[in-house]
């Protein structure tokens, strides 16, 4: 399966300035194939796996120096370690020494190719007491599949291309073309992009089948919680979780504590937030105010909370699929929780700042995004062709910004400063935002 963060790794490969490199990401999103796959790239790999060799374990926890773990991998694998080969250690967290001996290696022994990834990585980090490599390591997050993604997975490379040459000139697609990739895109919303997933959708191209392993996905999340997480603070954590789709349901789709539990606060909640956020299951998006940068203006205490997947929001809401497929004006509320999940992903996944704009309980814009450049664009997202909006007028009057962003089901087009972006196609929009027109 074809991931756009393969050529990240590609690059990571070729600079002659790398570190050695971590994978962030939840479980399930595809870091341990996508390594083993770019590993065919290098003369041979080594594979350690920290959860399941104990032997590999204690030779690391004896000796973190480079040349000492070099020859004892060459040892226990009876191989020799070159400059193309590739060392992966998966599941690191499991090991905090081995997480520290990546300091060495950048030190020492730069000239090795050495990975770790882990799906429990930033939740281990943040709490354990491990000496991080500060400085010494590059990270690349990855995340599920993106619609672009999906569009490849599902054999429509060609439609990529007239979705990207549209975005850009702002000129419509054809009739068939956009409502073949709003067909698509609503079956996105249905599947997501967990790999598992959309490789069973495209291999028997049944949505049930897709929905069982969806299942399976959240049943495994739901297991790390308990596993790794004390019994009182899985309780927690898990209440958070399941109170995702209700939170989302609402108009005002600020985070509440207290429709987890009847008095919940920030403090009886906040570390379930925080390991949800640091396991890459859930997206945090900050309310702002408007300044550059806008990380500077961000208000921590008023956030939304979405989840890494649609496809998963869709299964742990127990959505009706049949209702995704016919969009009804009477049902926005619930589809506009989907569609909102889905942009958030979209630019989490483009390395996009998640933040929104409030200025009392009339207006709200949606996401607010900042270019490399220091532009701000409002972004405002609707469900289907009815997009009058007096919350985008009043931010306009007040900002006056380069110009804004309407997501919709209405095709390509840009008029009275409003750029038009059909909701297929919010894999285009990037940090180059507002930098372009």
């Amino acid at each position: 399966m074809k991931r756009k963060a393969m050529d990240k790794l590609i690059a990571w490969k070729n600079n002659k300035s790398r570190k050695p490199l971590l994978l962030y990401g939840a479980r399930q999103v595809g870091k341990t194939y996508l390594v083993k796959e770019f590993g065919k790239l290098f003369d041979d790999m080594i594979y350690v796996n920290f959860e399941t060799n104990e032997i590999i374990n204690n030779i690391i926890n004896e000796n973190i120096e480079p040349k000492n773990i070099i020859k004892q991998l060459e040892i226990f694998f009876n191989k020799k370690i070159t400059e193309n080969t590739l060392i992966f250690f998966d599941e690191i967290q499991q090991n905090p020494r081995a997480l520290t001996s990546l300091k060495y290696f950048c030190e020492d022994a730069s000239n090795y190719y050495v990975i770790g990834a882990g799906s429990l990585l930033g939740v281990h980090i943040n709490r354990e007491n491990y000496s991080f490599p500060v400085g010494k390591v590059d990270i690349l997050n990855i995340y599920p599949l993106d619609f672009e993604e999906f569009l490849t997975a599902t054999n429509n490379d060609l439609l990529i291309e007239e979705i990207k040459k549209s975005y850009i000139t702002n000129t419509k697609l054809s009739k068939l073309l956009h409502e073949k990739a709003y067909d698509l895109y609503s079956d996105y919303l249905a599947i997501g992009g967990m790999p598992e997933v959309v490789f069973e959708y495209t291999k028997s191209n049944s949505l049930i089948d897709a929905i069982d392993i969806q299942t399976k996905i959240l049943e495994s999340y739901k297991n790390d919680i308990t596993k790794y997480t004390s019994y009182q603070d899985a309780n927690k954590i898990l209440s958070a979780f399941e109170s995702i789709p209700n939170q989302l349901a609402k108009d005002n789709k600020k985070f509440q504590y207290k429709l987890i539990q009847k008095g919940g606060t920030s403090s009886i909640f906040g570390y379930a937030i925080d390991w949800l956020v640091n396991s890459g299951v859930c997206n945090k998006c900050y309310k702002t105010s408007i300044g550059v940068p806008l990380k500077m203006y961000e208000q921590l205490d008023s956030f939304k909370l979405y989840m890494n997947d649609v496809g998963l929001l869709t299964n742990l809401s127990k959505f009706p699929l049949y209702l995704i497929k016919n969009q009804e004006i009477g049902n926005e509320l619930m589809i506009g929780m989907l569609t909102e999940n889905y942009v958030a992903s979209c630019f989490k996944y483009n390395d996009l700042n998640l933040n929104y704009w409030q200025n009392d309980y009339q207006s709200e814009i949606d996401f607010v995004l900042q270019s490399k450049k220091g532009n701000i664009i409002p972004v405002e997202v609707k469900t289907s062709n009815h997009v009058k909006s007096r919350s985008l007028t009043n931010y306009i009057n007040e900002y006056n910004p380069k110009y804004a962003i309407r997501i919709s089901s209405k095709n390509f087009g840009f008029k009275n400063n409003i750029k038009s972006v059909p909701l297929y196609a919010v894999f285009c929009i990037n940090l180059d935002i507002g930098d372009e027109i």
